[in-house]
């Protein structure tokens, strides 16, 4: 277990980002829960991980689009849990398309939650991680931030565009005890992943099962999906003292899929 710290997770209502946060607490961290739902709507899933953990859990909504709303979120999470010493940057959000039909709407939406929301939140704890002298930012990339698929030109662009981010973040923050990777999944069966099944099938003309063994798993070469609990471990070692010398890496937990 590590010693007593309180992280920050954006995303944190589901999926990766809430089996994070849940690492992360049996850990013995204090956690702020971060999503756009409405507190009480939040509100069990917040009391029921505080309970099986025995750690203060939080939760703040924030629209990740907005850079004054994830300064506020920050603030927060400060104001009610103290400095925050492990940033984890996961929320974001898919769509899959056609480039000539892809909206530009769709688009600025996934740059901004993806990519310059990583941006903003770490901006906004960078400094106090280096007065401290010791943090980790660990940024929730994908697969997608090495290679490229079909129909996610928005989604591809910001997961390539957030490991050049936590490159250069590693590089400033090397000489003061504060380091940042990416973590880059390969397919995990999150609700994400789930929505973008019938989309898939619609954009190639096939059937859903045929998403799923030709599409999906045809990568990894496992053909398993990761699971959130292999991703949880991971975030818990990167947020350790035994990772203090990795730093702006871009670490594959993709079943093979970027061995080829």
């Amino acid at each position: 277990m590590t010693q007593h710290r309180i992280a920050l997770v954006t995303g944190s209502t589901s999926g990766i980002g809430l089996a994070i946060a849940r690492a992360l607490a049996r850990d013995g961290m204090d956690v702020m829960l971060n999503g756009s739902r409405p507190e009480a709507e939040a509100e069990p899933m917040r009391a029921a991980l505080a309970a099986q953990t025995g750690r203060r859990v939080l939760y703040r909504a924030a629209d990740m689009r907005n850079p004054q709303e994830i300064r506020a979120l920050v603030e927060h999470s400060r104001r009610e849990l103290g400095s925050i010493d492990v940033l984890v940057n996961n929320a974001g959000i898919q769509h899959v398309e056609a480039i000539e039909h892809f909206s530009e709407e769709r688009w600025d939406a996934i740059l901004a939650i993806n990519l310059s929301a990583a941006f903003h939140a770490t901006k906004a704890t960078f400094e106090a991680m280096k007065r401290k002298g010791w943090g980790r930012i660990i940024n929730v990339a994908s697969v997608h931030s090495l290679v490229a698929s079909p129909y996610k030109a928005a989604y591809v662009a910001a997961k390539h565009g957030l490991l050049g981010l936590t490159r250069v973040v590693a590089l400033e923050g090397a000489e003061h005890g504060v380091t940042c990777n990416a973590i880059c999944p390969g397919y995990v069966l999150t609700p994400l992943v789930e929505k973008q099944i019938p989309d898939q099938a619609r954009e190639r003309g096939i059937s859903e099962e045929a998403v799923v063994r030709d599409v999906l798993l045809a990568a990894q070469v496992t053909k398993e999906f990761v699971t959130v609990e292999q991703l949880g471990a991971l975030a818990v070692f990167l947020a350790s003292d035994a990772a203090a010398q990795i730093t702006g890496a871009a670490l594959p937990v993709d079943g093979g899929w970027t061995a080829r």
